[in-house]
């Protein structure tokens, strides 16, 4: 059955651009696509646009009509998490990320070797993550073929639009919790594939879940498995890639001398693994030749903020990945993100980009303050007296030089300018901090170019599938982080209602900064609801 919309719409554009619709009207297909959107409709018009477009039986359609202090907007898209860590969430927070992995992570991981287990815990995850808003994600499972099956089957049979992949490892990993071979980590690859690839599609005959190689990282893999991996990836150009990249500086260091690469992002490429289809999580610590590198071959980053602080990684410098036109979604990382919800990805973003633009700006007045200084001593330098005399053809050269040069840094470098630029980079967002449309592109479209869905996902526009968040600022809630919609409270004497798109605008930045899943009424994938506070279990 079709399903109409009515209400405020917040729908992003660009990282920064959003649209703030308080009078919306959006028609979903029965297939879950979205028919037709008007932007403005006021209530008066509804009825006359119903009929032109063929909707006339009124039990022959849903109409939702959102209240004052609720919106629409697309679902979140998670770019990296780990299903198989989610029992592990906020745990070993005092570690790094190496002696994490082998103190917390691995053996957390290899209890999924037990199907029963898998059984278990992965709806309970799947549960988790679909609540917290995301409607696509990026899912890691385990190196063990049928839990991740189990995994697949569950994320399927919820609705939710997802990625799945089994991990690829065989060297610099526990003994209990390592591929055996080369030939048993490539054929369960291949068989996870296949499986997901024959799970039912979509009411229009597209898949809701993809199959996703997943080479854990460069140091879990030995050469012949990226061969290997490489040539299943050559063979398939359209299947997609996640791994992980440039985390840590430890690990970082160990990639370069296991392969003897001049760079990290060197030996993905050197393997094939790097191209339009393919998510690289972190990138903390990635050098500007890097990035130029997976720029070229199109290849997103999932930014992962929670679990770099966390891990005491560092921070991603986001804003010159983006300028240098690396495609940017955002992570959980669970369970080096200690929460499944984008929302606190978001939150964690916006302080790391105020972070870098601080850093930047005192380094700047570090700069700027030694400029002035040497500026006022050749001034004072200038003004000193000196006999004259006739200097050989040698101090004439060298003085003629000194003056030319410093000459030359006044005219077209003034130590006052010079100094507000280097606060800034070259492009619109390096030391920047990122806007509300930034982080909402990020957490939507942004994630969506990054796993190639951007026709499918990430904003609302005719043709493209309608998975979307209903979203409560009201006070109903319950949340207590949130300064609800309350008129009876908050629209007294001498106070009158803001304009709608100003409401809008704030209902939104309380949601991003202090909502969690007690905010998100549904959450729907395809048109169905599939989660959220209204979801019957």
């Amino acid at each position: 059955m079709a399903t109409i919309y009515y209400g405020p719409v917040i729908n992003p554009q660009s990282l920064t651009d959003y649209l703030a619709l308080p009078k919306c009207l959006i028609l979903v297909s029965a297939k879950g696509d979205i028919d037709r959107i008007y932007e403005d409709v006021q209530s008066s018009q509804l009825q006359e646009i119903l009929a032109q477009n063929g909707y006339t039986d009124h039990s022959a359609f849903n109409f939702i009509e959102s209240r004052e202090g609720e919106f629409l907007m697309p679902g979140f898209i998670d770019t990296h998490t780990h299903a198989c860590q989610v029992p592990n969430l906020g745990v070993g927070g005092e570690f790094e990320l190496l002696q994490w992995l082998d103190n917390y992570t691995f053996p957390t991981e290899a209890r999924f070797k037990d199907a029963g287990y898998a059984e278990r815990a992965y709806p309970d995850v799947v549960r988790r993550i679909v609540n917290s808003g995301t409607t696509t994600c990026c899912y890691y499972g385990s190196l063990h073929l049928e839990a991740t099956k189990i995994l697949a089957k569950l994320v399927h049979d919820r609705g939710q639009r997802a990625f799945v992949g089994k991990c690829n490892m065989n060297r610099n990993c526990p003994p209990n919790y390592i591929e055996p071979s080369v030939k048993e980590s490539i054929d369960t690859t291949l068989a996870l594939i296949k499986y997901i690839e024959e799970l039912p599609k979509t009411s229009n005959s597209q898949p809701l879940v993809h199959p996703i190689l997943t080479p854990r990282f460069a140091i879990s893999c030995t050469e012949e498995l990226l061969e290997r991996v490489s040539k299943i990836a050559l063979e398939n150009p359209k299947l997609a890639i996640q791994t992980h990249i440039s985390e840590n500086p430890s690990e970082v260091e160990l990639t370069k001398s296991l392969f003897n690469a001049d760079s990290y992002a060197q030996v993905y490429e050197r393997y094939h693994l790097l191209r339009n289809n393919t998510i690289l999580a972190h990138g903390v610590h990635l050098t500007e030749d890097e990035m130029v590198l997976i720029a070229k071959h199109g290849a997103g980053v999932s930014h992962c903020p929670t679990s770099n602080f966390y891990l005491s990684s560092g921070m991603a410098r986001v804003g010159m990945l983006l300028d240098h036109g690396v495609k940017v979604g955002l992570g959980t990382d669970v369970a080096g993100g200690y929460s499944p919800s984008i929302l606190s990805t978001i939150q964690h973003a916006s302080i790391a980009s105020k972070m870098l633009a601080i850093q930047a700006a005192q380094a700047a007045d570090k700069k700027c303050n030694r400029s002035r200084d040497r500026h006022r001593r050749d001034e004072e330098a200038d003004s000193e007296p000196s006999e004259p005399s006739e200097p050989s053809d040698e101090v004439e050269s060298h003085s003629h030089g000194h003056h030319g040069h410093h000459g030359h840094g006044h005219k077209h470098h003034h130590h006052e300018d010079n100094c507000d630029g280097d606060k800034k980079g070259p492009g619109g967002f390096t030391n920047e901090r990122l806007s509300i449309a930034a982080l909402l592109y990020l957490a939507t479209l942004g994630g969506a170019h990054v796993c190639c869905l951007q026709d499918r996902i990430g904003s609302f526009a005719e043709k493209k599938a309608f998975d979307a968040l209903l979203v409560s600022v009201r006070d109903e809630t319950g949340n207590p982080g949130v300064w609800g919609y309350n008129t009876a409270r908050d629209l007294t004497d001498g106070v009158t209602a803001q304009s709608a798109d100003r409401s809008m605008v704030e209902w939104l930045e309380r949601f991003l900064f202090c909502g969690d899943d007690r905010n998100i009424r549904r959450v729907i994938v395809q048109g169905k609801m599939i989660g959220g506070q209204e979801y019957q279990h």
